[in-house]
């Protein structure tokens, strides 16, 4: 289970927001029932309040605070785990013997290589469409024409199957009609031809217009590609020249070794951009949304701002197989601020959540809550009287009030 904790924004000039505390998540379940002991306990403790206390200290027993118009916020907390993702194999199309490998966790980018198959690279470039095809110009399919009439050891024409003449005597023999020109090549055309282009032209290598078209021009570029490679200039890409990814990224630990045979487990990959992995409770997963702002607290106490990236679709049993445990769904959180996570690449985290929030209502610190004889809670004003007060959202040591009698700036008095 996961732990909820409270935030609150005091207004302005209230001395500050009170420092957060951890709250189990039944706690808050029974914390209106057990908010007279509370009181109590804070003040027997005789914490906070008074001339020169520091800014959000509790507030000292028998002292005086104002009902205040603001925001309470309650946050719950879930474990989570920092790290690169899960590790997805690269659509290796090469065929031959794996002769190098990259070291696990290296990275590359477009127009790096990613491996060497019979010491020729394999290039990483961007794209979602998968390399199904060789890459070059075609030519067109050889014309089919009328076979011309055929002749005789004479020279002149025959029938079919037949041995007549096909022309008077001394009249002059139709010559054979000449052969057709070979036809001209054609370009290739499609999308992958235009998530090439764009490839191509993004390294720097020009003279073509980037399009659906395999053009001469594209060819040429081509040669120039891989002459800078070591490769032989075909002006074609094989099958297995290049993988293509969505961006850069991050080699996991390899499927086989140097002298192997390449394959579909040769190599596989993660995102260049470390994120957390959350497993959240499938019962209680409506707070995930893409796009929900999370706070991230790391292992050396820090926090780093996030952002709810992805949900999935699939709940399973959880790990360890804790007798009746709620399944859990992976929850993805990505952090725009990589610089912020500092050198660390994988641990343990913890992940806050917005679960309640009410905006624009009275609240006084718990501690000002007195049981009433007649049953219920209230406030003791500075004059001594008991107004009734109605009770919401507890968060961070104040709660929320309300009653005919319960107004902005109302002082009322901590119990001793």
């Amino acid at each position: 289970m996961g732990e909820t904790t409270t935030a609150t924004e005091t207004d302005p000039g209230a001395g500050g927001a009170p420092p957060r505390r951890r709250h189990r998540t039944t706690l808050l379940v029974a914390v209106s029932v057990t908010a007279v002991a509370a009181v109590a306990v804070v003040g027997r403790l005789g914490l906070g309040g008074g001339a020169g206390q520091p800014p959000g200290a509790l507030p000292r027993a028998g002292s005086t605070v104002a009902v205040t118009r603001t925001t309470l916020t309650e946050r719950t907390e879930v474990e989570g785990e920092l790290g690169y993702g899960a590790e997805i194999p690269l659509p290796v199309r090469a065929t031959g013997t794996v002769t190098w490998l990259p070291e696990p966790g290296a990275t590359a980018g477009r127009g790096e290589t990613l491996l060497r198959v019979d010491d020729r690279p394999v290039v990483l470039l961007y794209g979602t469409l998968p390399m199904y095809r060789e890459l070059g110009r075609t030519q067109a399919p050889a014309a089919t024409g009328t076979p011309g009439p055929e002749t005789g050891t004479d020279g002149t024409e025959t029938g079919k199957g037949g041995t007549g003449t096909g022309a008077g005597p001394g009249k002059a023999t139709a010559p054979p009609p000449a052969d057709p020109a070979p036809p001209a090549p054609v370009p290739l055309r499609g999308m992958d031809v235009l998530q090439f282009e764009s490839n191509l032209a993004a390294l720097g290598y020009t003279g073509f217009t980037v399009d659906e078209e395999f053009t001469a021009g594209t060819e040429r570029a081509v040669r120039r590609w891989q002459r800078s490679l070591g490769l032989p200039e075909t002006g074609r890409i094989g099958l297995g020249d290049v993988v293509y990814a969505s961006g850069r990224v991050r080699l996991g630990r390899p499927g086989v070794r140097p002298g192997q045979p390449a394959g579909e487990n040769t190599l596989s990959f993660t995102g260049s951009s470390r994120k957390v992995t959350v497993q959240a409770s499938a019962e209680e997963v409506s707070w995930a949304t893409r796009g929900t702002a999370v706070t991230v607290t790391l292992p050396d106490g820090r926090t780093v701002a996030g952002e709810v990236a992805g949900v999935g679709r699939t709940a399973s049993a959880p790990e360890g197989g804790q007798a009746g445990a709620p399944p859990t769904v992976p929850v993805t959180v990505t952090v725009a601020d990589q610089r912020a996570l500092g050198r660390l690449e994988s641990g343990p985290v913890t992940v806050a959540y917005v679960g309640r929030e009410r905006a624009g209502v009275l609240a006084v610190p718990v501690a000002a809550l007195v049981a009433l004889a007649e049953g219920g809670h209230g406030l003791e004003t500075d004059d001594g009287r008991f107004v009734a007060a109605r009770t919401g959202l507890f968060a961070d040591g104040k709660v929320e009030v309300s009653g005919p009698e319960v107004r902005e700036g109302l002082k009322v008095r901590i119990p001793k």
